[in-house]
């Protein structure tokens, strides 16, 4: 290629970058493109497609019209439930602390940060826009609540308004947004509002409370939950009912309210100075594409915020399938497998206890409470396992008599054993089958104390501190630092060992009694509301057998004492 087609190419090129920016503008400037919209007022509402047609002029980017700066801001927000500050600087929320069983950082940074509101357009870096704050101080009423405004403009003549309502009695914040174009062309852009958090912790901020740390993008859409580590974030961009950020027991979702809202997850790095790489964070949002609004015309959405611990009753109130977030998982194996939900028999039984908790105001109690219903409930079950044990030991001398006789041939011990079964009328499954039918209960209560964030920080017998160490058991929601509970759990479950009747091959029945160890060192860490729970009903298990022995001997004394009257 000689030189003058290499000067052509240029100058070609050249031509191809200048002639959309001089003609094309003062084309829409004299021609505005025809939609088939009337003409707009301020206040109408115009629909919102879900991409802007492709090279149509309403979707060129306008010159700038930069806004008048605004100075930095920051307004607090005083509930019973919460202390929040939000920021000028695209209205984002610098803080959030829970009231909730203790003071609760929710928002930190570098951890769980706010991105505030941004305006996106085609070929332009994100845009957070600078707000104007109405006040600088909101206290919601009593069972009432307050507004705080923020107006502002990106820079390119869209001018953003977002009302902010707060009640006192709620961690919802409603969002009412506004964006009006005051250019004199038609306009396309994408208003996106957006939370983060990091996907690696980093390993010198340890959580000042249990579940401060964000694990999991979680979201509702198509009737379904989505849940999956901040590790394993896609990229994905829809309709949905809310998205979020979660922990165990802690929830930040966003929730679109108007026709018109999409959900979006995403990743996203950051070079910061103090990092030798760049830090990946994982990121959700709830974006609305704007397309070819008018000059003078305007938008109008709302969609709510909440920032908060996940008690079923409060989000279930939320009314959008909030209370989905809390993941009671399957029986007998997860629910993403085909394990039958426990969401039906958990909810249930986490009503009961915080009943019990409105009365007692002590989960402890009301966990021994839950525990002693359900033993006298299952009653019943237990008596006819106990006696269908108790008959099989009875039996065991005969069965091992019959494995000596015929241990070459095993067809022929079955059919004897049998035999001998009905013989005596003993069904070999009768001790099995009642235990089984409690499982799904008994694992229900696990599931329903391991999901509940109403133990955290509640005490059950809290006799105070000495040097910095909880005198027995203060909070619900951590292990016992006494360890004064799990010894007690590893007793109870040896003696109901013993106990119990010895079925099988005796060397099994003394391998078994190791569990108790077994299951002391592996409840040493578990919560003590769990401990609680399991110790409780295996002293409730002693006092059962102890009773069917107590009717046991009455039976058994009774023809004794027929045959000495006689």
């Amino acid at each position: 290629m000689d030189k003058r087609t290499t000067l052509a190419l240029l100058l070609m090129a050249a031509l191809l970058m200048i002639y959309p920016a001089i003609f094309m503008r003062q084309e829409s400037e004299k021609h505005p493109p025809k939609t088939e919209s009337p003409a707009p007022t301020s206040g109408a509402k115009p629909s919102v497609p879900a991409s802007p047609p492709p090279g149509s002029a309403a979707a060129a980017t306008p010159p700038p019209k930069e806004a008048a700066p605004v100075p930095e801001r920051a307004t607090v927000v005083e509930t019973p439930l919460y202390r929040a500050v939000i920021v000028s600087a695209g209205g984002r929320v610098d803080g959030w602390e829970l009231h909730y069983r203790g003071d609760k950082p929710m928002v930190v940074p570098g951890m769980l940060m706010s991105r505030g509101l941004s305006v996106l357009r085609a070929g332009q870096p994100p845009r957070a826009v600078p707000f104007a704050l109405s006040t600088e101080k909101v206290v919601p009423t009593a069972g009432g609540g307050a507004e705080l405004t923020l107006t502002g403009e990106d820079g390119f003549g869209l001018k953003i308004s977002e009302t902010l309502r707060f009640r006192s009695d709620s961690y919802v914040v409603e969002h009412q947004l506004k964006v009006e174009n005051r250019h004199n062309v038609a306009q396309s852009a994408e208003v996106v509002l957006a939370w983060t958090a990091p996907i690696e912790v980093p390993k010198d901020t340890p959580e000042k409370f249990l579940g401060q740390h964000p694990i999991r993008v979680v979201r509702l859409a198509e009737g379904s939950v989505h849940r999956e580590l901040l590790a394993k974030t896609t990229e994905f961009s829809g309709p949905g009912q809310w998205i979020g950020l979660e922990s165990e027991w802690y929830l930040t979702a966003l929730i679109p309210r108007s026709p018109g809202f999409l959900i979006a997850e995403s990743k996203l790095a950051e070079t910061r100075q103090d990092a030798p790489k760049p830090v990946e964070f994982s990121q959700v949002a709830v974006r609305v594409p704007i397309s070819a609004l008018q000059p003078g015309q305007a938008w109008e959405g709302q969609l709510e915020s909440y920032i908060g611990p996940k008690e079923y009753d409060r989000l279930k109130a939320v009314g959008a399938g909030l209370e989905k977030s809390i993941y009671f998982g399957g029986f007998p194996i997860p629910q993403d497998y085909g394990g039958l939900p426990m969401e039906w028999l958990v909810v249930p039984i986490l009503w009961v206890m915080h009943r019990f908790y409105v009365y007692t105001h002590n989960y402890g109690i009301a966990i021994i409470l839950l525990t002693v219903i359900t033993k006298v409930l299952f009653f019943p079950l237990t008596i006819k396992s106990m006696t269908s044990m108790r008959a099989m030991q009875a039996l065991q001398p005969q069965v091992n008599a019959l494995r000596s006789k015929y241990k070459s041939d095993p067809q022929r011990l079955q059919r004897e054993t049998m035999e001998l079964y009905r013989t005596h009328k003993v069904n070999p499954l009768g001790g099995c089958l009642p235990m089984v039918v409690q499982i799904p209960i008994f694992y229900a209560l696990y599931v329903a104390l391991s999901v509940s964030v109403e133990i955290q920080n509640a005490p059950f017998i809290c006799i105070g501190h000495l040097f910095g160490v909880d005198l027995w058991i203060c909070n619900l929601a951590v292990h016992d630092p006494t360890y004064i509970l799990p010894i007690l759990m590893g007793i109870s479950m040896f003696v109901q060992q013993k106990m119990t009747p010895v079925m099988g091959d005796p060397r099994q029945a003394k391998m078994m009694l190791f569990m108790p160890v077994v299951f002391t060192f592996m409840f040493l860490n578990l919560p003590a509301g769990l401990v609680l729970y399991w110790t409780l009903s295996n002293v409730l298990q002693i006092a059962q057998q102890k009773y069917m022995e107590h009717i046991g001997k009455k039976d058994q004394k009774a023809p004794a004492r027929a045959t000495k009257r006689a």
